[in-house]
């Protein structure tokens, strides 16, 4: 039991990982009991918001911060797998029946129907922003000269850490939307397109890291290395096949959902076609 809570430990303790993941919390369990939320849901859910917490308020900060390989590992669970699991639990419904109603009617609604609020989601869930933002963040935090600064520096460390969390829920939220457009954001085919796109940058960037024959990330030897008995080249390829394999996997698993999705969608306007055509037969 020690060893458990000496993990579960914060390394570096932040009041805003705890308040954002407890307000989440709250608001979806008060609100599945209203929209009645299955178990799978449910279980997709809580490990989504589990694995955040870990991967940001957690002993294994320490080795997210001194291993390249973990540091990839971590973000692989912030940008890819913890989001992938919230947005394929549709919790939107549930969030939003989470919070007071006089909340949604006085503060909710009005914010939402801004003009403001329209123009900026109409600017980040676009598609092409969705896939630039998705790609072009691993890629701007991996270049040798930032990286090197988020790591020394722990608020854009944190920064760092946040944009990825926040770009996932919002990729993940676009790509496995379950629902027709409208109400979603794009037609089933393009949320297929989206996630397809992504794929080829991410593994021509972590087989870059992979084959690159001298160390790109200086800083890790520099501030000292959790697992000394890894050498700084192969923690670089490990780091590297993780972006390069798992993270191109979620993507691939990811269009396979999406379709999976328009499939259903597909069929379930032809039978609403053929019934609507035999009812004008009928009359």
């Amino acid at each position: 039991m020690s060893s458990i809570l000496y993990w579960l430990d914060p390394w570096e303790p932040s009041p805003t990982v705890v308040i954002a993941v407890l307000i989440a919390a709250v608001l979806f369990a008060r609100g599945a009991k209203r929209a009645h939320v299955s178990l799978a849901r449910h279980v997709s859910f809580w490990f989504g918001l589990t694995a955040l917490y870990v991967a940001l308020h957690t002993r294994l900060d320490y080795f997210f911060e001194h291993e390249f390989f973990m540091h990839r590992l971590q973000h692989l669970v912030l940008h890819h797998l913890g989001p992938f699991f919230i947005a394929l639990s549709y919790p939107g419904a549930a969030l939003r029946a989470g919070i007071p109603f006089t909340w949604r009617q006085r503060w909710l609604k009005p914010a939402l129907n801004t003009a403001a609020a329209r123009i900026l989601f109409k600017v980040i869930f676009n598609p092409v922003v969705a896939v630039v933002l998705f790609v072009g963040l691993i890629y701007f935090w991996l270049l040798s000269p930032i990286h090197f600064k988020a790591m020394l520096d722990w608020r854009l460390y944190r920064i760092m850490n946040w944009s990825m969390v926040i770009d996932g829920l919002l990729f993940w939220w676009l790509v496995l939307d379950s629902r027709p457009a409208p109400p979603a954001r794009l037609a089933p085919g393009r949320r297929i397109l989206i996630v397809i796109a992504a794929i080829p940058p991410q593994i021509m960037l972590g087989a870059y890291i992979f084959f690159t024959p001298h160390e790109l990330y200086p800083i890790y030897s520099i501030c000292g290395r959790a697992f000394t008995w890894i050498s700084p080249m192969r923690d670089q390829q490990i780091g590297g096949l993780l972006l390069w394999i798992p993270g191109s996997m979620m993507s691939v698993i990811g269009a396979l959902i999406a379709m999976r999705h328009w499939l259903r969608l597909s069929t379930r306007q032809r039978l609403v076609q053929q019934r609507a055509r035999a009812e004008l037969v009928t009359a």
